[in-house]
């Protein structure tokens, strides 16, 4: 958030945030004081303290915008973690510490301040300008008044003031810029010698003892975590077509109320000669205007083979007057509604009269038209057919949604009876545990990750509905789960296997893949770190490969520990060389050239304002780590168990 309100851009970012997604951290001084004394404290700041309810409120509210924003991705187990409700107290434990920091020290927001903030906000923005008409509707949706909106942006403007000079001020020396764009830009000249792991596989023996050892001493790497066999239910739009007949007389009676969609409707190509006449003409200059276009409408319908001519030489059109006049073929809305309507009732070739628009004044010639052309039955029939089935199939998805509910609830104890009545084939997988789905070889039955349902299986609210006591443990059916409009599942467990370690024989080729592959990528590395020896005594270049340039930018298609590894040699001792590991294999590096790299004034800047940014944010931390010191902030033995979840703040 501190980032934020280093420069107006970013406070105009971080308001706006306050405004569409109401701030569930930011609390109001006077709210302090309204929690009773004797409730858990999690920190304390100078004699204020950071109560349980303050942070079980926030951390409420983050999950709900992590759920809004995430839909059906949604998953507590992977957001709801110790790190991040670390990171919620860190934060509430700041935006107090600054607040206090602001009214101690007097900080405040002018009326004038305030309302540029608000008027800057593109969301109460029309046509790039304020309205309060929206202002008034953006703050109803989120139940807010414009006063107690007001009342906390100022309170919020004025915090951020706390660390915005700090962020303003910060630069990097540009020494140091120039040095890190150097270093950038720098260009190696190298050749590479890849040890591969698997050049050395063949070599390498795994005997039984090898197997048994290695089990005994990694028996937890190998636990299987809790898992259900479950039996399922999809009703999606495939299921709901199924068995849909479409009647010939229904195609065709389909075909006559849509004919307009299955063809190319009439196109005429126009053109116009044109006399302007401005918004607000006086009556004698309108006048005018009607008496010039009446003699040329005149002339132009006594001749109309020289009607591009006279566009040519009288229409004040300067768009189109050098073609003639010619508008192209008239789509829907290109020209006002009167001229399209005069357009539309002239024959080819024929020329009207005075036609009136915004625009001025217009003289009218059809060039050219192509008749409205209907697809026959025969060629559109695949097409009506399908768009029928689809319609018969949605009101068929509703009536077996309302069914599917009533028959599982009703057999909570079996989906047999819900298949049976809705015709659906009752299917089955293994292998969902509480955090995803296992693979095939950690599985018994068919594997649900490699179902055509993986997908369905491993959403986040199906298997929170799996590992739910009454379903987990009592075996009941899941209710209805809705993961799209127009998929649903239904499922229960039919089998549960507890957390185990498989026996040796289940996971034996495991083992042996796993020590082949440590093995042979300890060969390579040795292989690697001889020849490396050999080479920083001797010098050589064999077994390398061609010459390549690399820079930072650039890295060609080296792995990043080969690059840094690159980068790090000193350019002083040519040739050089070095060795790293990359992944299984090893690579050996010769550095035969070093030159400065070209780049670009913009660059520079860039590179400047992003060090500053970093810069400002370190700055920004060490300002925050004194005022904890200054305010004497303490985190209590309580907030500890919160954190890692003991005693799990409400959400």
């Amino acid at each position: 958030m501190f980032e934020l309100i280093r420069t107006h851009r970013r406070w105009m970012q971080f308001i706006l945030l306050l405004l569409i997604v109401p701030s569930f951290v930011l609390v109001g001084m006077q709210s302090y004081s309204s929690f009773i004394d004797s409730e858990v404290e999690l920190a304390v700041i100078s004699d204020q303290g950071i109560k349980q309810s303050e942070f079980d409120m926030a951390h409420r509210n983050q999950l709900e915008q992590f759920r809004q924003r995430l839909g059906s991705q949604f998953d507590p187990a992977v957001l709801d973690t110790p790190a991040m409700r670390q990171q919620l107290l860190d934060q509430l434990i700041d935006q107090r510490l600054l607040a206090m920091v602001a009214q101690d020290n007097r900080f405040s927001v002018s009326d004038t301040t305030l309302r540029d903030t608000i008027a800057a906000i593109p969301q109460v923005q029309e046509d790039g300008r304020f309205s309060p008409e929206r202002y008034r509707q953006v703050l109803a949706a989120q139940g807010l008044s414009p006063t107690s909106f007001e009342n906390g942006l100022r309170r919020d403007l004025a915090v951020a003031r706390v660390l915005e000079p700090i962020g303003l001020s910060a630069s990097v020396p540009q020494v140091v810029v120039e040095d890190i764009q150097a270093a950038l830009t720098q260009k190696r000249s190298i050749q590479l010698r890849r040890f591969d792991a698997a050049d050395y596989r063949a070599k390498i023996t795994i005997t039984p003892q090898d197997l048994q050892t290695w089990y005994d001493a990694n028996k937890d790497s190998l636990r299987v975590p809790e898992q259900v066999q479950v039996d399922y239910l999809v009703l999606d739009e495939a299921a709901a077509t199924q068995g849909v007949q479409v009647k010939d007389e229904d195609i065709a009676s389909y075909y006559e109320q849509n004919k307009h969609r299955f063809g190319t409707p009439e196109q005429r190509r126009a053109s116009h000669i044109l006399i302007e006449l401005p918004p607000g003409a006086s009556q004698e200059q309108r006048t005018a205007a009607r008496e010039r276009a009446e003699s040329l409408a005149a002339e132009a319908a006594a001749n109309p083979a020289a009607f591009a001519d006279l566009a040519r030489k009288s229409s004040q059109d300067a768009g189109s007057a050098a073609q003639g006049g010619d508008l192209g073929w008239i789509a829907g809305g290109s020209v006002p509604p009167s001229v399209a309507k005069a357009i539309a009732e002239l024959p080819k070739d024929g020329v009207s009269g005075v036609v009136e628009s915004p625009f001025g004044l217009h003289i009218l010639k059809v060039t050219d038209i192509k008749p409205a052309v209907t697809k026959p039955l025969a060629e559109v029939k695949d097409q009506i057919t399908s768009e029928i089935r689809k319609q018969l199939a949605s009101a068929r998805f509703a009536e077996m949604a309302t069914k599917l509910q009533g028959a599982v609830y009703d057999h909570r104890d079996s989906l047999q009876p819900a298949a049976d009545a809705l015709g659906l084939k009752l299917r089955h997988a293994s292998g969902v545990t509480r955090s995803g789905l296992l693979p095939a070889s950690q599985t018994e039955g068919p594997a649900a990750s490699g179902s055509a349902d993986s997908a369905l299986l491993d959403n986040p609210r199906v298997r929170q509905a799996l590992f739910a006591n009454e379903v987990l443990r009592e075996k009941q059916n899941t209710g209805v789960i809705e993961l799209t409009p127009d998929t649903m599942l239904a499922l229960r467990v039919a089998d549960v296997q507890p957390a185990h370690v498989p026996p040796l024989d289940k996971v034996k080729s495991v083992i042996e893949a796993r020590l082949l592959d440590e093995r042979a990528a300890q060969a390579a590395h040795e292989a690697g770190e001889a020849a490396l020896k050999t080479l920083q005594a001797d010098g050589g270049t064999e077994g390398f490969g061609p010459v390549q340039t690399i820079w930072r930018e650039q890295p060609s298609d080296l792995p990043r520990s080969v690059l840094d590894a690159v980068m790090r040699m000193d350019p002083a001792k040519l040739p050089g060389y070095t060795g790293v590991a990359a992944g299984a294999d090893f690579i050996l590096v010769r550095l035969d050239g070093v030159e400065a790299g070209q780049s670009q004034p913009d660059d520079a800047r860039n590179l400047a304002r992003q060090l500053a940014g970093a810069w400002g944010e370190a700055e920004d931390q060490a300002v925050l780590n004194l005022l904890r010191d200054l305010y004497k902030v303490k985190v209590m033995p309580p907030a500890a168990a919160v954190v890692q979840g003991d005693q799990p703040a409400e959400g």
